[in-house]
Order: structure tokens, then sequence, then C-alpha cells
């Protein structure tokens, strides 16, 4: 009996629906989360003179990559707060507030007066602003990545859990593809002037839509799994599951990393050491992570197939060994074609890790901690390796060391490739379809 028949079986056609309508549901809430988180990135470009005013490009780039990372350093507090309020009051009510306060968040900044008009409270606001959006994706990605997992269809756990990613990237990939609209439309000038602020009102305006959609959702947890004494409890996390805490904060670190520096960090690496035209950088950066969207759903069925745990030791050992090559390939690249295949490639090695990230920690903990174990541990390495990747970048490059973070890169996937030694091959929960 094949995979999809044995799954098929499992179910009645209606429970089938359901869940894949779950996953649907979910999933576009996330893909507005992760559009709004993202906008900044892609925008820093433009707005960046506004609050940080500077005759050096790479310094106000540096200081909008710091609030980028602050807004990382929010996550931990967000992943503990949300984590503990899905497992203790569900799932849904978790991702309702947060897509909630992303919203806020996202028309805040949309609205913020620059330095030229407020002074230094100009970016004092920005700086607020992203704060509550790092808390806010802080607990959207536990909680998602926790709902996702169990509701998706046993025998194909990682083709459904990968929609996760889909949309996750799909957020990026909308964010970027808005710009390169409005870098169409509007001039330079208008860009800096207005036009910024144009990406941050459609998030505000999606995140409603969202809102809408997540109400319709069904909840997972049990009425009794919520009132176990344990549930939400990070004394109870640190006391039975402190050995899958570590395990899953070790391999986040690199995952986290590496992907921010081939998505986020990329396009301003083409424009800022390849010297490439912002509008080339662009689009470069919206055809790799269209491919790098529609690699996730392949990669997870690799993963059903060959299992997770071979998925992330593939995944470890591929980023060791290329990570330093392609970022010094890229480094001097003229061609915008080469440049483009470099980076899909370098965004297959990722997949072997994204099509998988939330599954792979769900599978970690028990329903009564797991969105909790899920979202504090991929909100603590996100924040220290993720989030600061452009600004690690960025200072290395400001004092003449950037060649630096590509072996930092590197190192950090070597140790993403040990702890995923330490993954089991059946994992405890969830486990039916390995």
């Amino acid at each position: 009996m094949t995979t999809s028949t044995a799954t098929t079986a499992l179910y009645t056609g209606e429970e089938r629906s359901k869940r894949i309508f779950a996953i649907v549901g979910a999933s576009s809430g996330n893909l507005v989360e992760w559009f709004d988180f993202y906008v900044y990135a892609f925008c820093a470009i433009y707005f960046a003179p506004a609050f940080f005013p500077s005759d050096n490009p790479t310094v106000q780039l540096v200081n909008t990559a710091g609030v980028f990372a602050a807004g990382f350093l929010m996550r931990p507090i967000g992943g503990w707060i949300f984590g503990r309020l899905a497992d203790k009051h569900g799932r849904k009510n978790s991702m309702l507030i947060s897509i909630l306060m992303m919203c806020f968040g996202s028309l805040l900044i949309a609205c913020l007066p620059t330095y030229k008009d407020i002074g230094v409270w100009a970016p004092i606001m920005l700086l607020f602003a992203r704060l509550l959006q790092g808390l806010s994706v802080g607990g959207e990605y536990g909680t998602t990545a926790t709902y996702m997992s169990e509701v998706a269809l046993k025998g194909q756990r990682g083709f459904f859990a990968s929609f996760q990613y889909v949309t996750l990237i799909g957020g990026q990939l909308l964010a970027v593809s808005l710009v390169v609209v409005l870098q169409q439309v509007l001039t330079e000038d208008e860009l800096r002037a207005y036009g910024w602020r144009i990406p941050f009102v459609v998030g505000a305006a999606a995140a409603l839509i969202s809102l809408f959609l997540r109400r319709s959702l069904k909840e997972t947890t049990s009425k009794e799994m919520r009132e176990n004494k344990d549930a939400g409890s990070i004394r109870a996390l640190f006391r039975d599951h402190k050995a899958a805490f570590i395990t899953v904060l070790g391999y986040t670190a690199g995952g986290s990393l590496i992907f921010y520096t081939f998505t986020t960090y990329m396009q301003k690496y083409l424009v800022n050491t390849a010297g490439m035209h912002a509008k080339t950088a662009s689009y470069i950066m919206t055809g790799a992570l269209f491919l790098y969207m529609c690699m996730q759903p392949l990669f997870g069925m690799l993963a059903d197939k060959f299992g997770r745990r071979n998925s992330m030791l593939w995944f470890g050992a591929l980023g060791t060994l290329f990570t330093v090559p392609i970022l010094l390939s890229l480094k001097s690249v003229s061609s915008p074609f080469l440049a483009f295949v470099l980076i899909t490639v370098a965004l297959a090695i990722v997949s072997f890790y994204t099509s998988i990230s939330g599954l792979v920690k769900a599978e970690m903990f028990p329903p009564e901690v797991r969105a909790l174990g899920v979202g504090l541990a991929y909100a603590v390495a996100n924040a220290i390796f993720g989030g600061s990747a452009e600004y690690v970048a960025l200072s290395l490059k400001a004092v003449g060391m950037e060649n630096s973070f590509y072996w930092y890169v590197t190192v950090m996937m070597a140790v993403a490739f040990l702890f995923s030694l330490r993954l089991p091959k059946q994992a405890k929960y969830l486990q039916n379809d390995l």
C-alpha cells in the first residue's frame, strides 16, 4: 500500500477536507504575519535616511538592521507568552491575538513621522513598532507550527507542514514583489518620500482579512489537555524536556542564520557588496524566492519518504560545505543570472531544513507544552542568530572583515549538523508516519 493510499484510508473525505482547510486557514494568516514583518527589510533601503540621517549608506543600513534585530529580541518573550497561551487556552486564541498585534505594528510604522519632523522620537517610535511586531511573530511561529503539525495528515505530515514555510516565504515574496511594483510606478525620490509607507498600509489591511479567516479554524486541543497542570508551564518544559529543548535550540541557530542570510539580507548584499542596482537585486530575489517557495512541498515529500532526520543531516552537511564558496562567488558576481542561480542553489540547501522545520520541532514535545517548547526554542535561537544576521554582516563589512561573516555562518551550519545527529530515528510524539 502506498503512502498516499494509506493516508486516504485513515480519513473520510469530509475529515480530509476539514484538515486541508485548517492548513489553508492557518497558513494564510502566517503569510500575512510574515509579509508585515519582512516589508521592513525590503523597504529599509528607502526609509533609512528618513529615520537615521547620515552621509554613509552602510551606517544607515546598520542602524535599520539594528532595529530589525531588536524586533527579533522580542521573539523569546513572544514565544513564551503565546506558547503558554496556546497550550493553556488554545491554539486558535493565540493565533487570533498575534495577528491583531501585527496589524497594529504595521499601521503604526505606516503613519510614523520622520526624524525631520520629530527628531529622535522618530527612530524610538520605529523601534517600538518593531518590538510589537517581534512579539507577535515570536508567538506566531510556534503556535502555527504546532497547529499545522497537529492537523496535518498522517503519512504526509512533511508535505502538509511544509506549507508553513510556503506561506512564510510567500510573505517575503509578496513583500519584495510589492516593492518591485512600486519601483516601476514611483521614482526613487517618491519611494524615499512616501512610497515606502504603502506596503505597511497593505500589510495592516491584509491582517484584518486574516483575522476573519482564522476565526473559522477548529481548535486542536481538548479541554482536558488545556486544564493539565503542566499545560504551558515553562517549569514542566525544562524539568521534563530539557534535552529536546536544547536540541531544537541547537539546530535552529544555524537554520535561522543561514535562512536570513540568503533571504532578507541577500538583497542588501547584492546592492551593498556586489554593486548591483536596487531594482536588479529585487528582480533576482523575487525569482529566487518564488522557486524557494515552490521547493518546500517537494522537500517536505522527500522527508516523508526518507525521514526527517536524514533531511536535517543533509541540510547541516551541505550548508557547511557550500556556504563560503557561494557567498564568495556572489561577492564578485557581475551577471544577474549567475547571482540568481547561486542564490537558488543556496536556498535549495536551506529547504532541507525549512520544509520540515516546524514539524521536526513539534515532534519533540508532548501536546501540553508543544507550542511553548517549539515557540520558545525557535524564538531564542532566531533572536540571537537569525535576527542579528544583517547587523553582524554589515558591521563586519564596515570594519573591512566581511569574509569573516561567511565563516561564521559555516561554523553555525556545522553546529546544526551536530545537533541534528541528536534527533531520534523514531520521534516520540506525532511519530506515526515516520
